[in-house]
């Protein structure tokens, strides 16, 4: 059977056909389709973790019980779990073991690009590279047979592109894990990474990794595809794509595998043609390897370092190195119109945690933000945040900012995921050093960044089962915190109150605004609009500056001000009432409810 699949679709395809019997992730655009995929295939166990740490440990020791495992992150979420992915590249495994690299290049929702096949070299591990939906669904299945063959974790790097383009994949039968697992392994000098043990094991990845260079050279996914002798380019993943249709009669070396590199094949193929290119994006990764063999390569000269690629970009950058000829002015329609009109990010209409930033920047103190739709709060009019650099900085970072002496009191934005992800060490950090930072915990009962997944404080998991929730105000309290107060989220006079209170305090404290999302289904049966009552709005443009889609501005002007009313878009208002409440003249009311027409 053949099916459209996107390349996320294609990666939980092949992990069921290779019979993985537990996957966990933690949910980060562009992987997150990979793990939500596949919990709907029957009898399988997938969960998503409180961070990608966890997901690979948990990963690991289902492995090491014998078990084919996966954990899926997007490229960032690697840094979280880079401890886990060197210790599993230094102990290997019993049943197979893959890690999935979800690359961000141009940072669609990413804070950088980084380049993670630099990871694998770094673990001495293989990294496979899937150049559409097809080879994703393959590569995932050979991933396992190559973690089981090497007794090694296996790198499978998807990039934006890969992740969320469809092409036809041809499905494949399953290949069912044994039933019952074996006896866990008794087996200390291959699993328990003492210093003494971890000595002799280092020699033994070393042979490991040359082993597996020495099959590269004979892995049926590095392919040499002929072509005219005069260029040579050697390309993987979707660069390849690029590099076939702008290049289509040039000779084309494909990596399925592009750590490590099949150094014979790349050697042969360099002598069979003029000019040797590498296409690739990022970090100039293949390049530099093929230059350290010792033959003439060029690539980043050529095309950017910075940013995706596309056949544009790569026809552009090989007209100007004088690959290609300068292309004949067209006289027909031009292939692109220009530029797509700009479409700034917002925090949704009726999002909940609009009324907190509205209050942070009446306050005007230093806000230390973290990863999520909060992070929108820096956009004006709200303009209410200050730093943001990863998952969990906010807490650390505003209290490294008070022992620096900062004159001034710092609070720390975090929302109810991140803080399960990565927010409660440092919590404990602040309490522990007696910080007065104020942190605030934005709970709006999912994780919404990345289109609604389930979290410890959700009381769902990943496959639909109920589960306990863990409750935010006991597990600060339990850190130690004893200023702590939960307020709803729309309710902008309490949430100013608390904020005033803690800013005076000179101890830490904790501030949990909770609102469900308002895209949640059971918010979205309560939306009911509001109306400006255009006699008594003098536009003096307080509901403007909370930053709601659904308030415009009218063209009937104040007669006084001559400044415009306020207009409120029926079709986006979710009637959250945060504007109601922070107009001094009471002109923001519910719309009255439309009169049924007689029959």
């Amino acid at each position: 059977m053949i099916k459209m699949l996107s390349g996320n679709e294609a990666v939980a395809r092949g992990m069921w056909e290779a019979g993985v019997g537990v996957a966990a992730a933690y949910p980060g655009t562009p992987s997150t389709e990979i793990l939500e995929n596949y919990a709907r295939f029957p009898n399988v166990y997938a969960e998503w973790a409180s961070n990608e740490k966890v997901a690979v440990d948990v990963a690991v020791g289902a492995a090491y019980a014998g078990r084919r495992a996966l954990a899926a992150m997007k490229h960032v979420g690697v840094n979280v779990a880079a401890d886990s992915f060197m210790y599993a590249a230094m102990t290997g495994v019993e049943a197979g073991l893959v890690i999935v690299s979800a690359d961000d290049p141009a940072m669609h929702s990413s804070q950088n690009e980084q380049d993670n096949r630099t990871f694998a070299k770094f673990g001495r591990v293989p990294c496979l590279e899937p150049s559409d939906s097809q080879e994703a669904k393959d590569l995932t299945v050979i991933a396992f047979d190559l973690s089981e063959r090497f007794d090694t974790p296996v790198l499978l790097r998807l990039t934006t592109r890969i992740c969320h383009s469809q092409s036809t994949v041809e499905l494949g039968e399953r290949r069912e894990p044994a039933q019952g697992g074996k006896p866990f392994p008794r087996n200390p000098a291959k699993y328990v990474m003492v210093p003494g043990n971890a000595i002799r094991r280092h020699p033994v990845i070393e042979q490991r990794i040359r082993a597996v260079a020495a099959f590269a050279n004979t892995f049926s996914y590095n392919q040499v595809e002929p072509g005219e002798r005069t260029l040579g380019i050697i390309s993987s993943g979707v660069a390849y794509q690029y590099a076939k249709e702008v290049f289509p009669n040039a000779s084309v070396l494909k990596l399925g595998m592009s750590w490590p590199l099949p150094e014979r094949m790349i050697r042969d193929f360099a002598a069979s043609v003029d000019r040797l290119i590498v296409i690739e994006e990022l970090d100039p990764f293949i390049e530099e390897a093929v230059r350290l063999m010792g033959i003439p390569v060029e690539g980043k000269s050529i095309f950017p370092l910075t940013g995706e690629l596309d056949p544009y970009v790569v026809r552009a950058s090989a007209v100007r190195a004088g690959l290609l000829p300068t292309p004949v002015a067209s006289t027909g329609p031009e292939a692109q119109s220009g530029a797509l009109p700009g479409r700034p990010p917002v925090l949704c209409p009726g999002c909940p945690h609009r009324p907190t930033f509205y209050i942070l920047n009446k306050l005007k103190v230093p806000v230390n933000g973290d990863i999520g739709c909060y992070t929108l709060g820096l956009i004006p009019p709200l303009s209410a945040i200050h730093t943001c650099g990863c998952m969990g900085a906010s807490i650390g970072v505003a209290h490294g900012a008070v022992q620096a002496g900062s004159p001034e009191r710092h609070v720390a934005v975090i929302g109810d995921s991140t803080f399960f992800h990565s927010g409660i060490a440092p919590l404990i950090n602040v309490v522990y050093n007696q910080a007065p930072v104020v942190t605030i915990i934005l709970d709006n009962r999912i994780t919404g960044m990345t289109g609604h997944q389930q979290n410890p404080g959700t009381g769902q998991t990943l496959l639909g089962k109920d589960a306990p929730v863990v409750e935010l105000e006991p597990l600060v309290k339990a850190c130690g915190v004893t200023h702590v107060k939960t307020v709803p989220g729309y309710d902008v006079r309490s949430i100013e109150q608390t904020l005033k209170e803690y800013i005076q305090l000179d101890e830490p404290s904790v501030l949990i605004v909770v609102e469900p999302c308002a895209l949640l289904p059971e918010a979205r049966k309560r939306w009911v609009p509001l109306e400006v009552l255009a006699d008594k709005c003098n536009g003096c443009t307080l509901c403007f500056r909370i930053g709601c889609p659904a308030i415009l501005k009218s063209e009937e002007l104040d007669e006084k001000t001559q400044r415009p009313k306020a207009l409120i878009d029926a079709g986006l208002c979710t009637g959250c009432e945060v504007c109601a409440q922070i107009c001094p003249r009471a002109a923001i009311t519910f719309r009255p409810a439309m009169e049924e027409e007689p029959a």
